[in-house]
């Protein structure tokens, strides 16, 4: 029994078996073959390993963004004057990565709590039918069911009084000198997989850069501050059209970054893209053209509570973080590898396939491919007491 072990243990540990190989000399095999495993290795070395960086771990980072508007507005409606700084054109005021920067506007000064009749003439004449008049249009306030006026019949609601009349949008846009506001933008990205920690204030951009830098795609990559009407133009719209009805723009910051070299390579790129307000956008008749929302500032005024109510149309600001890190790993290296070669295997099956089933020699590559052996059946020996009854006979 130990002899039979130890036979075992021998056997397994110090004996190599090598499957059976064939050579063929066929000129038309030989050449798929070598095309095929050519492919195999022009897919794993430029698709893999160059492309797709196969050999590399990647990472994606945690951002913030932080941002600053500059720039001060001014403009005379009806004779009044008036300047605009960044606490009145920038919502929110707290510097978040998305914001509105407001280019157009319908004030309407002075309202109160009262009685009085709509803008919009209305097309039921008796005191009952007002109540329906929800059914035809929103209304502006709360419906008392009266039909006020005397030549044109509108419905009495209870609202901020006067009611706010947007039906004509200043044009051009009343904040044209957007055009000219500046904005700073702050962002730090962090690489929890490989701990690095990166700011779109490179190396080489210090306070004196700032002061006097501009972004611009080829002079000035690198600078965090960019002018509007800039912005605008590189997202592809008009500044005067989107400014009148307002839109949407995004800011994508991509860090893209190889940390096989050194952590100054890692730097950001931006990019521009119109979202929503395209100047090529000809059919009006679209629904929520632009883009708008109103705010009301209160006060009082002889003991009595009143608002001014404004209609902003402006440019909404979507700043995006896009990031990956890659940096050389061991471990994908060898996947990578290892299913690399698994896939030289097609070759193989390819031309054995053309070998045994499409050649006219196929029978005979088969021979040669595979050896078949037969099971013979013993036959059992016959017993002593049938020899007997045999002979007895």
């Amino acid at each position: 029994m130990n002899s039979y072990i130890a036979n075992a243990l021998s056997d397994f540990f110090f004996k190599y078996e090598t499957p059976r190989q064939v050579l063929v000399r066929n000129r038309r095999v030989g050449v798929v073959c070598r095309l095929i495993q050519l492919g195999v290795l022009a897919y794993i070395i430029g698709w893999v390993f160059i492309y797709e960086k196969g050999y590399q771990s990647t990472d994606t980072a945690v951002s913030s963004v932080f941002t600053k508007m500059k720039g001060v507005a001014y403009t005379k409606v009806d004779g009044e004057e008036w300047v605009w700084d960044t606490v009145d054109y920038v919502f929110p005021e707290q510097g978040d990565s998305s914001f509105v920067v407001m280019t157009n506007y319908i004030i309407t000064k002075g309202q109160k709590m009262g009685k009085c009749p709509e803008l919009y003439p209305s097309r039921v004449f008796s005191s009952c039918l007002c109540l329906a008049a929800p059914l035809l249009r929103p209304p502006q306030g709360h419906m008392t069911g009266k039909c006020v006026g005397n030549t044109t019949k509108t419905c009495e609601v209870v609202a901020w009084c006067p009611v706010e009349d947007d039906r004509k949008i200043p044009d051009p846009a009343l904040l044209m000198s957007a055009e000219n506001y500046t904005l700073f933008i702050k962002n730090s990205v962090t690489f929890p997989a490989y701990g690095v920690k990166r700011s779109n204030l490179v190396e080489g951009i210090d306070n004196q850069y700032i002061k006097s830098c501009v972004y611009d795609p080829t002079t000035s990559p690198l600078c965090p501050i960019f002018r509007l009407g800039d912005l605008v133009q590189l997202s592809g719209f008009n500044f005067a059209t989107i400014a009148k009805m307002g839109g949407a723009i995004g800011i994508v910051i991509d860090w893209t970054c190889n940390l096989d070299y050194d952590q100054s390579e890692c730097k950001p790129i931006y990019t521009f893209h119109g979202l929503y307000g395209n100047p090529n956008e000809t059919d009006m008749a679209r629904a929520s053209v632009g883009y708008n929302f109103r705010y009301a500032k209160h006060y009082m005024e002889d003991k009595q509570e009143k608002r001014t109510l404004l209609k902003v149309f402006g440019i909404r600001f979507d700043i995006i973080v896009r990031s990956v890190a890659r940096k050389f790993d061991i471990i994908p290296t060898l996947t990578a590898i290892g299913s690399g070669v698994g896939i030289f295997g097609v070759a193989t099956v390819v031309c054995d396939l053309i070998l045994l089933y499409l050649l006219p020699k196929r029978e005979f590559y088969n021979n040669m491919k595979f050896k078949v052996t037969e099971t013979v059946e013993q036959v059992s020996s016959p017993s002593p007491a049938a020899c007997h009854q045999a002979n007895n006979n």
